[in-house]
């Protein structure tokens, strides 16, 4: 089954690129990777693969249903609908309102699990957006995704998006804090 997700995706993406300019399937076989570090299910593996098919390719959610069945295809669906959802407010009630959004339109956890490893991957890989563009991002991960993971208690993850984000925000204070630690 994780075969042939990763074939359709491949197929749906051939010839896409990413911004850095390496081949898009990076980025779903990158978010299939951290799912499967977490030790999550055929299902969720196979959604984390399919995950930007409906939103960035003419692949449509009854194609994805057809080929893979309704709990993927839900799981897929949930992603999808969790990326039009913008964050502009840096107020703390306001992100304590997303959160709760977030958590209470996915049906199904492993939707937030798959959102929280999409938003992993692209902050490793942010470098290739401009610079406007990885602070909007930076902002959002602390603001929303971190104390998310941390309220799931994955907290490897939630580390590691606040040390890529601050990186990002504050990268002459993060380099000064790694040397030191590094001492």
């Amino acid at each position: 089954m994780i075969g042939r997700a990763f074939a359709f995706a491949c197929e749906r993406h051939a010839d896409q690129r990413r911004r850095s300019g390496e081949d898009f399937i990076t980025h779903p076989v990158g978010v299939a990777k951290i799912c499967a570090g977490m030790r999550l299910d055929t299902a969720t593996l196979c959604a984390a693969l399919l995950h930007d098919t409906v939103e960035d390719t003419s692949a449509s959610l009854e194609q994805v249903e057809r080929e893979f069945g309704e709990e993927i295809a839900g799981l897929v669906d949930g992603v999808t609908k969790f990326t039009g959802i913008t964050f502009q407010s840096r107020d703390e009630r306001q992100a304590e309102n997303y959160r709760k959004m977030l958590v209470a339109m996915a049906r199904d956890i492993r939707v937030i699990l798959i959102k929280l490893a999409d938003r992993l991957h692209n902050m490793r890989t942010l470098a290739a957006m401009p610079k406007q563009k990885q602070q909007e991002k930076a902002r959002e991960t602390l603001d929303i995704f971190a104390p998310l993971a941390h309220r799931l208690g994955i907290h490897a993850i939630k580390w590691e998006l606040e040390d890529l984000a601050f990186a990002t925000l504050h990268p002459r204070k993060y380099k000064e804090i790694r040397s030191l630690v590094n001492q």
